[in-house]
């Protein structure tokens, strides 16, 4: 049963809420702006990979089949996007560790991927690496040259933005307030200071370079995004995500050379998370050096799931605060949920749902589709476990909500409710001093049960465990343990 309130998202372009209807009915095409793969992920890139996650769960909530793409960029991506000082990160990364820069962007995939999976994010169906593209890309470009897009000059292939009158729509930018701005580097053959690369000429001393009709070079990292959106997913999509830090130029440069090649809207929706931050304001970044890594969470005692949990508390669109003690009081609040829906677990009996059950799953409906306010929609959880519905009302409507959520909120709650058999006797032998009221060996009894990674609950329906073993303790900067 879904929600009757349509979904509605707030599109970037024109920065209105507006209905969401796919081009097809039913099915969505959908394009995120993947990593680039010269150093590791860290937890401020994925909030952008969950939020895109929410949203895909979110489409496929409401019964619609998806086709996304997360591209790899591996080769193209300047340090600061500029010609004259920019360096493709890619190979600043290899001259710097020595290795090959396919080496080591096979490697940050691997970890990317693995730290993808522990935050439960889904794999799209289309996962391309720029430097399989290379093609696409070239043909790409010919097309922007033979139409009058684009021009040559030196061996560099540069986007004329004259030539495309939206150009700055995303944004709010204006060509006039980019050359007044200085806010983009005068190339030595551009026409104009604002006309973005869409191929630079590579000489024997770069690694990664390929041949084409303006000679050896590479391409923009702009222009890779279009050559595989529109090789995999076709001239017009229905969503583009990304950061709010992509809007300009990246998502503005691909508008530009992606319409101006088809002729097509490039995408009807254009959504963008807001960044992690470190205090106040500052943006978490590699190249502001304030980073954290999946790895070092863990490292911490955080559960991967803790941090989707902790960006789940606020709406995407806004800023997040990071800090230890917001990470493990969002822990503290998830670890709640897991053992309460183990505690139902073993409670748990089948009935039909009933009017208020009904009610929860209205309102989390109602949430979810306005435009992902996942916020509202976890407190529609918490509302459900502390409720007065059955035991098995309630593990029905976690259920239907852990398609969106994906916090292992079922399958945590089998985890948390095994015993082995060794237990399990303990907790017979206990059970039956409680009964004839020997509560000095019940108590002996909970403390073996304890020293054996279970927390046992006394409740009127009997004993309910909990298996605290199996989950990480937070440690603060002393590396004690806080409670979990």
């Amino acid at each position: 049963m879904y929600a009757s309130r349509p979904l509605t998202l707030m599109n970037t372009y024109g920065r209105q809420m507006e209905e969401f209807q796919p081009l097809e009915p039913g099915r969505v095409t959908m394009y995120t702006c993947g990593p680039t793969v010269y150093s590791y992920a860290h937890i401020g890139n994925f909030r952008a990979y969950i939020f895109a996650d929410i949203l895909r769960r979110t489409l496929e909530y409401n019964g619609f089949e998806i086709t996304q793409v997360r591209n790899i960029t591996d080769v193209g991506h300047l340090t600061n996007d500029t010609l004259s000082t920019g360096v493709d990160k890619m190979e600043a990364a290899a001259r710097s560790q020595n290795a090959s820069p396919w080496d080591i962007a096979r490697h940050i995939t691997e970890v990317f991927l693995d730290d993808a999976a522990k935050l439960n994010i889904e794999a799209p169906e289309h996962m391309p690496r720029a430097t399989e593209y290379i093609g696409p890309m070239i043909d790409l470009i010919e097309v922007l040259v033979s139409r009058g897009y684009a021009y040559a000059a030196g061996g560099d292939v540069y986007f004329d933005v004259s030539k495309f009158p939206k150009y700055g729509a995303l944004s709010g930018n204006t060509i006039e307030d980019l050359i007044g701005g200085h806010r983009v580097e005068v190339g030595e053959g551009k026409k104009s200071p604002a006309d973005f690369s869409v191929w630079r000429s590579a000489g024997p001393d770069k690694i990664m370079r390929w041949d084409s009709p303006w000679g050896m070079g590479v391409p923009g990292w702009h222009l890779e995004c279009s050559a595989m959106a529109i090789d995999l997913l076709g001239p017009e999509i229905d969503i583009h995500t990304g950061g709010e830090d992509h809007i300009f130029p990246h998502h503005e440069d691909e508008i530009a050379q992606s319409e101006a090649a088809t002729g097509r809207r490039f995408s009807r929706f254009w959504l963008h998370n807001g960044w992690l931050q470190i205090g106040d304001s500052e943006k978490m970044s590699k190249s502001l050096g304030n980073i954290f890594t999946l790895s070092d969470l863990a490292d911490r005692g955080i559960h991967p799931l803790s941090f989707r949990y902790f960006t789940l508390q606020a709406h995407y669109r806004t800023p997040l605060n990071f800090s230890w003690d917001a990470l493990a009081a969002a822990q503290t609040g998830l670890y709640r949920l897991w053992e309460g829906a183990a505690e139902l677990c073993q409670m748990a009996t089948s009935e039909q749902p009933t009017d208020d059950a009904t009610k929860f799953q209205a309102g989390f409906h109602e949430a979810i589709n306005r435009d992902l306010d996942t916020s509202v929609a976890l407190s529609v959880l918490h509302s459900v476990v502390g409720s007065k519905l059955s035991a098995g009302e309630k593990l029905t409507l976690i259920g239907d909500f852990e398609r969106v959520l994906a916090l292992d909120l079922i399958p945590m709650a089998k985890t948390l409710s095994q015993t082995s058999g060794a237990e399990r006797t303990l907790l017979r032998e206990r059970e039956t001093a409680r009964a004839i009221r020997d509560f000095a060996r019940s108590d002996v009894l909970r403390d073996q049960l304890r020293a054996s990674g279970v927390e046992v609950k006394d409740t009127p329906g009997g004993q309910r465990t909990i298996r605290k073993d199996v989950l990480p303790s937070f440690r603060n900067d002393d590396g004690e343990d806080e409670p979990g």
